[in-house]
């Protein structure tokens, strides 16, 4: 495990690199059309960089099925530019088409669809709640066809205010659905103001340690560093009888200054002037599509 952790924290500098890169995409794609969400998908770039450039066993040369491959399914859809970004950099699309992001005829919608086509999506999401119940039927799959492959989801901390979340959270540990990580992006934001404010959500990790869940956490989701421990720890604690979940604790916005921490770039696109802000602090290391 320490060696394993050591081989993958050596490419730590690298996946910030693409992290501030992937930040540039989420806030040029947002602004061309003056529509998306913003805050979320800069608040989950590191985990998502992590995931499918270090952590996930997966495979550009896009198949539905995924047989033998880690599969990833974004609950919270509207955190689409952070997903396309990501789909785009890791190699299932030309980078040239995140240009084309919520505009007519496009693959890139503005919550992510299958009936374009779009290599990486597996299931049209944003509709919240249902993306925990498509994961654990797709890892009782993998299960039933005896395919080693680990299924990831990630969902909003405001998404939990869906019924259909605990249904699913308590199927999972009665049916022993052990090869599925769920994350939950704990960032105390929703649309309409913070998940305080709007229906506390209490205790996550407790909660769904009641449910038989293996519990853990990620007390930063901007660390790069720590997101690379937490998963590959979550990726350890697979296969022992019981579903996993990581609270991870981040800041909506991050990367931006006048973005963080605040639920009012939500789904606003930045103007002219905030545009040039945002990309003054954010490295080009990749090349802007």
């Amino acid at each position: 495990m320490q060696r394993f952790y050591q081989e993958i924290m050596s490419n730590l500098e690298n996946l910030t690199q693409t992290a501030s890169q992937v930040r540039r995409d989420i806030v040029r794609m947002v602004h061309a059309v003056q529509s998306g969400h913003p805050g979320g998908s800069l608040g989950c770039t590191e985990f998502m960089v992590a995931l499918y450039f270090e952590i996930m066993n997966h495979n550009p040369d896009f198949n539905m099925d995924g047989e033998g491959e880690d599969l990833f399914f974004l609950s919270n859809g509207h955190i689409s530019p952070v997903f396309y970004s990501v789909l785009s950099r890791s190699g299932y699309f030309d980078k040239e088409e995140l240009g084309t992001f919520r505009k007519l005829d496009s693959r890139l919608q503005g919550h992510p669809t299958t009936h374009e086509g779009l290599p990486g999506v597996r299931v049209a999401s944003g509709s919240l709640g249902q993306g925990m119940s498509v994961a654990i039927g797709a890892a009782l799959t993998k299960k039933l066809n005896n395919d080693p492959g680990i299924v990831f989801t990630l969902h909003g901390d405001g998404e939990l205010q869906e019924g259909q979340i605990w249904e699913a959270a308590m199927f999972a540990p009665n049916h022993h659905v052990d090869n599925l990580i769920c994350t939950i992006d704990a960032n105390g934001q929703q649309i309409d103001g913070s998940t305080e404010e709007v229906m506390p959500l209490g205790d996550i990790g407790a909660k769904f340690e009641a449910f038989g869940w293996d519990v853990m956490h990620i007390e930063d989701g901007n660390n790069m560093s720590q997101v690379l421990e937490g998963l590959t720890e979550a990726k350890t604690r697979t296969g022992h009888g019981k579903p996993v979940l990581i609270v991870m604790r981040t800041s909506m916005g991050s990367g931006v200054d006048f973005m963080e921490g605040t639920h009012e770039w939500h789904g606003i696109a930045p103007n002219d002037e905030q545009l040039a802000s945002a990309l003054e602090q954010l490295e080009e290391t990749l090349g802007d599509y």
